[in-house]
């Protein structure tokens, strides 16, 4: 009846579950349920996966790309508040030149507040988000937390205002200082089916907080989509549809730096993706590093980024290739992985990816925790591994064995300091717990809203801090329907 075996990479299974949207339907390409059949959600999933290996570049030196001095960008808006006077600042397109901690602009600014005033055009204006003048700044890598630490004149002196990245203090923090949530396989967003792993929808998620998007690609058709091991067990679409709403929201929050992380499943030249890349819009956007690989202490603060415009920073897992490409990162060479698709809830913060990374080169570079936590199902002797659901409120918590909050401690207790990703699965479980233990880390405070309402249908399967009603959930106690 609900028989389906040997895809290529997986295989399909049934379970009558207990779920709450008992009248979703299944997702599944290559099965379908009878009507008689609407009590059984037909879930998709994948045998166990290997962890992903390829070529890793090593580099013994590093390369010195050509600097450029000017940079054009498009209208920023900032905030300066200096005493008991908030003006906001409106810079239209123009060319900005770095000069020590300030930016200088070399057209008219005009600015609006309480003092009503307008910027002179005789005279250039200072926008006040990568620096304070007359104010030293210190900042610190190698701590248990995140930070800038900034000692001030006796004197009164204009005091930054604007968020980068939700938060004032991150402008002039170095983008390897600071730690973010992460939505692990971001693109997989699908009623009913085993293989994924968030609720809500790209948008949402980075209204949200979540600042690294990360997806695997395959090839269908000669087009890339986002694929979860196998296009036959969850297809997302073409990456052109993702990365262009991304592309959306990244033209409309111009104080947002923001992290894709490319997953190369088919190990396909990087050259093959760019022109689907290139057609979203989203290479303008693009961050080139000055050298090749970057170290922890070289990434240029937010504000650097966002007043550059260049505030988009890729990744590619295997195959990438910066002298070809530059602004498409090799992962492994500047960010290293804890162990992938863990089923262990003590979440090792060992250096898994790349292998045989000595303690000193990993200390020198930043790091992604892999905190999705994974249930292994046996049946017939085939395993599949899918979040585990039901134990999404401990998973993604502050406090308590196997929490986020714990194992980022122990990672900092290993390394010396946080990791710069917390990627973890259905981020809105825990009503924004993810990232008030990223908060912690960035010694910031988390007082933001969390989390937006879940995508149709079975939006219900996941709303914040509640149990999740997905099919999954019941898999401890349901009957398995094979093929009767």
């Amino acid at each position: 009846m609900l028989y389906s075996w040997l895809l290529p990479y997986g295989f399909a299974f049934a379970i009558a579950a207990n779920a709450q949207d008992s009248s979703s339907s299944s997702d599944s390409s290559s099965s379908s349920a009878s009507g008689s059949d609407s009590d059984v959600l037909l879930l998709t999933g994948v045998t166990e996966e290997a962890t992903p290996t390829g070529d890793y570049i090593s580099y013994t030196s590093t390369i010195t790309r050509p600097a450029t001095s000017a940079i054009t960008t498009s209208e920023i808006v900032s905030t300066i508040t200096s005493g008991s006077t908030t003006r906001t600042t409106t810079l239209g397109s123009t060319t900005l030149f770095a000069v020590g901690t300030s930016i200088i602009t070399s057209n008219d600014s005009t600015a609006t507040g309480s003092d009503k005033s307008t910027v002179s055009s005789s005279s250039p204006s200072q926008v006040l988000i990568s620096g304070l003048p007359k104010t030293s700044t210190s900042t610190s890598l190698n701590s248990t937390t995140n930070g800038t630490s900034t000692s001030t004149s006796s004197s009164a002196t204009p005091t930054n205002t604007t968020p980068c990245n939700n938060y004032a203090e991150f402008c002039s923090r170095k983008y390897g200082n600071i730690t973010e949530v992460s939505a692990h396989n971001s693109p997989f967003v699908k009623s009913g089916n085993a293989a994924a792993n968030q609720a809500l929808s790209v948008t949402t998620q980075l209204n949200d907080g979540i600042r690294l998007l990360q997806g695997q690609m395959h090839f269908v058709n000669n087009t890339p989509h986002f694929c979860h091991t196998s296009c036959d067990v969850l297809d997302a679409g073409p990456i052109t549809t993702y990365l262009a709403e991304v592309y959306t929201w990244v033209s409309t929050h111009p104080y947002d730096v923001v992290t894709i992380l490319l997953e190369n499943g088919n190990y396909s030249k990087v050259d093959t993706y760019v022109p689907f890349i290139q057609s979203t819009g989203l290479v303008q956007y693009a961050y080139e590093p000055p050298i090749i690989p970057m170290a922890l202490n070289d990434w240029p603060t937010l504000a650097s980024m966002i007043l550059s415009g260049k505030r988009v920073v890729f990744f590619m897992d295997y195959d990438a290739n910066q002298t070809s490409v530059p602004w498409i990162l090799d992962e492994f060479s500047q960010m290293w992985e804890t162990p992938f698709d863990p089923t262990n809830r003590s979440f090792p913060c060992t250096a898994q990816r790349p292998p045989s990374l000595s303690a000193n080169d990993a200390k020198n570079r930043m790091y992604l925790t892999n905190h999705n936590l994974n249930y292994d199902i046996n049946v017939l002797g085939n395993s599949l591994l899918v979040p585990n659901i039901p134990l999404l409120n401990i998973t993604n918590n502050i406090t308590g064995d196997g929490s986020l909050g714990v194992s980022t401690q122990d990672c900092v207790q290993a390394w010396g300091y946080p990791p710069k990703f917390l990627n973890v699965d259905f981020y809105n479980v825990g009503n924004g717990s993810v990232f008030e233990v990223a908060a912690k880390y960035n010694n910031v405070s988390y007082t933001r809203q969390c989390c937006g309402l879940a995508v149709s249908g079975a939006g219900e399967l996941v709303r914040a801090g509640r149990s999740v009603g997905f099919a999954v959930g019941a898999m401890l106690g349901s009957v398995l329907v094979l093929g009767l």
